[in-house]
């Protein structure tokens, strides 16, 4: 299990479980394993989710036409484990969702 803080200082926990429900339901995410704590640590956007949960997206390194998506829930202040995480081409499919926090550029 490896750990990542968000932006509201909660660390936030990626479990084997998780890994392995990431991986079977995502394989092509299978080897970036850190890019997704990565993701949560320095999004460049975190959009509103479902039932309390947050939407972390941030340009993929090695293909700026792609987007690590990292959905994870702050359970408390000191407490937090992602849900999901994939990669996605279509950044206007959260464009109707609201921003909890952008990147300044």
């Amino acid at each position: 299990m490896d750990i990542a803080i968000s932006k509201n200082g909660v660390p936030i926990r990626l479990t084997s479980e998780r890994w392995q429900h990431i991986t079977m339901g995502h394989p092509e995410i299978a080897d970036y394993y850190y890019d997704i704590l990565e993701t949560i640590e320095n999004p460049d956007i975190i959009y509103e989710g479902n039932n309390d949960a947050k939407i972390a997206v941030r340009k993929f390194q090695e293909n700026f036409t792609k987007f690590v998506i990292a959905v994870y829930k702050e359970t408390s202040k000191e407490d937090g484990l992602i849900i999901t995480a994939h990669f996605s081409n279509k950044e206007q499919k959260f464009k109707k969702k609201k921003i909890l926090w952008k990147q300044q550029s």
